[in-house]
């Protein structure tokens, strides 16, 4: 079929705000209240207003107006000043001190202003902790500089980019979507593969199987650029995707290769006949060894990043890991009550795995495979379709099916929502990150995947991605 890609702007997504939110900073001493500044509260008691007591009875004489160079003493005195009495006490005449001579005279009393009293009903209008702050000022003061406020991350709402992708199936078991270290995203639109260059939008078709097969799983190889490819028909094809030219058909499986997961130079692939193949692809040989544990068809596959560990999840509801020297699994997590195609091992902690259940489960669990401990388990609401892991910060982000179709940026280990994105009007079946780790893509059976931007870059938090900060728009990938 004819490649061609057609863009068009759309002013309203916003790809990349750069305007944090601003926190209040703590100030020890001052109690953390947030209510509305604008809102009036009318006190039910006497309160002392110290902005017009008579200061000077407190014996703290205001500094020198033409002094030069104010010592220590003074800037201290200023800060004291001004948390007793109020930011604008540094800036008034302070009110004269009655004549002890004179008495208190209501004709001799002098204010610094009319009709104020020290104790009165008083209203007031609720400050930040900023303007309580005695330091609320201090840049005016020699000495001190006020400590910066740390800025809030905001997460885009919408996809910068959408790419319409016919014939993407609905099938919660296929893996269809991936994308290379070399910035190029792999897509399995029925018995054909397009390829998608993130920095250019150029589309190529890698392959055709013909009418008698489709594609049921992409992989890429951690480096470089071969693409394994799984077929309806239970094979495994492997392509050099930089000539566009297959390398080598692989056979072993009976039915449907749903999964596939790479660790250097060997390839495991998970089918529906319920086994897992290692395939080694230096060898001659299909595959070198056969996994067997599962009762079902196995749809999640992922390994380990020391490349140690390998995970699988089936249709049985079962999460097994498995090593380099042993064809049954070394711990075996039945835990999730549906299948268990969602699974990523963390990059910041050795043997954290995350698990992510189907309709019947909605749970997300995490696991420390060093010690074969459950440590949590969240529930989303939602069946969980994918799971995958930043690798600049510590947070995680799922994509979600029946019946809320949603995908959400996690936080660990709180589990704190940082967004909830929507878009999707199908189960967002397909999920994969871009290499420099701030840009996911998202597919569903509504034929399209959705590019968000929602993790920072390890250097700076609000840096643009290489895909085109200005790539605003929808493209056809075939």
């Amino acid at each position: 079929m004819e490649n061609s890609i057609t863009s068009s702007i759309n002013p309203q997504n916003d790809l990349n705000p750069k305007t944090p939110t601003r926190t209040n900073q703590l100030i020890p001493g001052f109690n953390s209240y947030h209510p509305s500044p604008s809102r009036t509260i009318y006190s039910d008691r006497f309160i002392p207003s110290r902005s017009s007591s008579n200061f000077a009875l407190f014996d703290l004489p205001l500094p020198p107006q033409s002094s030069s160079s104010e010592d220590s003493t003074n800037a201290y005195t200023t800060l004291l000043r001004s948390a007793l009495f109020g930011s604008d006490c540094g800036s008034v005449v302070p009110p004269v001190t009655p004549d002890k001579s004179s008495g208190l005279n209501s004709r001799n009393l002098q204010i610094c202003r009319p009709n104020c009293n020290i104790f009165r009903y008083k209203t007031e209008t609720r400050q930040s902790l900023q303007s309580l702050s005695p330091f609320g000022f201090d840049d005016q003061l020699p000495g001190f500089s006020p400590s910066p406020v740390k800025a809030t991350r905001k997460v885009p709402r919408s996809a910068f980019k959408v790419l319409d992708a016919p014939a993407l199936q609905d099938d919660f078991y296929l893996n269809l979507v991936d994308w290379s270290s070399h910035n190029v995203l792999a897509v399995g639109l029925g018995s054909c593969v397009y390829l998608w260059h993130a920095s250019s939008s150029k589309v190529v078709k890698l392959c055709d199987l013909g009418i008698d097969d489709n594609v049921s799983s992409v992989g890429w190889a951690q480096r470089g650029t071969h693409l394994s490819v799984g077929t309806s028909n239970g094979k495994v094809q492997l392509w050099d995707a930089s000539r566009c030219k297959r390398v080598r058909t692989m056979e072993g499986h009976r039915l449907r290769v749903g999964a596939l997961s790479w660790s250097s130079s060997m390839l495991s692939s998970g089918s529906r006949d319920k086994s897992i193949l290692q395939r080694d692809i230096r060898a001659q040989e299909d595959f070198v060894s056969k996994l067997s544990g599962h009762k079902s068809e196995v749809c999640g596959l992922k390994w380990s990043y020391d490349n140690r560990e390998l995970a699988s999840g089936g249709n049985d509801n079962r999460l097994f890991v498995w090593n380099n020297h042993s064809t049954q699994p070394v711990l075996k997590y039945c835990k999730h009550t549906a299948a268990v195609k969602a699974i990523a091992w963390s990059p910041h902690l050795h043997g954290l795995l995350a698990s992510g259940g189907g309709t019947a489960d909605r749970c997300i669990r995490f696991w420390n495979t060093t010690t074969n401990t459950h440590l949590s388990c969240m529930d989303t609401g939602s069946q969980v379709c994918n799971l995958v892991w930043s690798k600049n910060v510590n947070e995680l982000v799922s994509t979600h099916g029946y019946s809320q179709n949603q995908i959400i940026v996690w936080r660990y280990p709180t589990m704190s929502k940082i967004a909830t994105l929507t878009g999707h009007t199908y189960r967002v079946l397909y999920l994969a990150i871009s290499p420099d780790g701030q840009t996911i893509v998202t597919g569903a059976g509504d034929e399209t995947l959705r590019f968000w931007n929602v993790f920072p870059s390890p250097k700076s938090k609000n840096t643009e991605t290489e895909i085109g900060a200005t790539s605003l728009g929808r493209t056809q990938i075939r």
